[in-house]
């Protein structure tokens, strides 16, 4: 069983510029998903994926291949994370090598208990489930959600949930964005049954803004900090 991470880290980020080699608490922020695939011990080759010798050179510090540079058609704006994974898998079969799994794992998610990884790979096996990522509810109810028209007005999305306790309504979840496990072969093939382990809302943050930036950091320090 070989198992690869992808972690892609372009170095065109427009919102925070240059974040995947940003120092987010003494450290470049892609280091943390390295150093966190690493402890789950799950994988026989760690690789980031980018077009920025600067970014290249951060990973293989921390212990990650960057076996080839991503293309100019897979490093612009519009080219899917899709694309990418496609044009990695490309080039280690031309290489000859295989991987019967993979994980796209996100260069902006220092907050990934390693445990939550091996959690995945594990209903990923153990099912016939070809993508397992992990997800986290809603801290509200969505089913409250509310319409506010241009003018001002606002309405109940949902009017008939309006007396409805929270306890009676169903659980809805949200993608974390931060790692997706596959099976390469069905994956490649298009054929992808998705299963999902739930997560501490504590190990997630978007990583967008510098608002966003700074409350990342606050929970890290708050769960991880000694």
């Amino acid at each position: 069983m070989k198992n690869l991470c992808i972690i892609p880290a372009r170095g065109g980020s427009k919102r925070i510029p240059r974040k995947n080699v940003k120092s987010f608490l003494g450290k470049p922020m892609l280091a943390y998903s390295i150093e966190t695939a690493q402890e789950t011990g799950l994988f026989e080759e760690i690789m980031v994926s980018t077009d920025d010798e600067e970014i290249a050179t951060v990973a293989r510090q921390y212990g990650a291949n960057v076996p080839f540079m991503r293309s100019a058609e897979t490093a612009g704006d519009y080219a899917t994370t899709a694309d990418v994974l496609k044009e990695v898998i490309a080039e280690y079969q031309k290489r000859g090598i295989e991987f019967d799994n993979f994980c796209c794992f996100y260069a902006t998610a220092p907050l990934v208990q390693s445990k939550d990884v091996v959690s995945a790979f594990e209903l990923l096996q153990q099912s016939n489930f070809s993508c397992v990522y992990p997800v986290v509810q809603f801290s509200y109810p969505i089913w409250r959600c509310l319409d506010l028209a241009k003018d001002g007005t606002m309405t109940r999305h949902w009017p008939e949930f309006e007396n409805s306790r929270s306890q009676d309504l169903p659980k809805e979840y949200h993608d974390t964005g931060t790692f997706y496990w596959y099976k390469t072969k069905e994956w490649l093939t298009g054929k992808v049954k998705i299963g999902g382990i739930e997560v501490d809302e504590t190990t997630i943050q978007d990583v967008d803004t510098e608002t966003d930036w700074k409350l990342a950091e606050m929970k890290y320090e708050l769960m991880y900090k000694k």
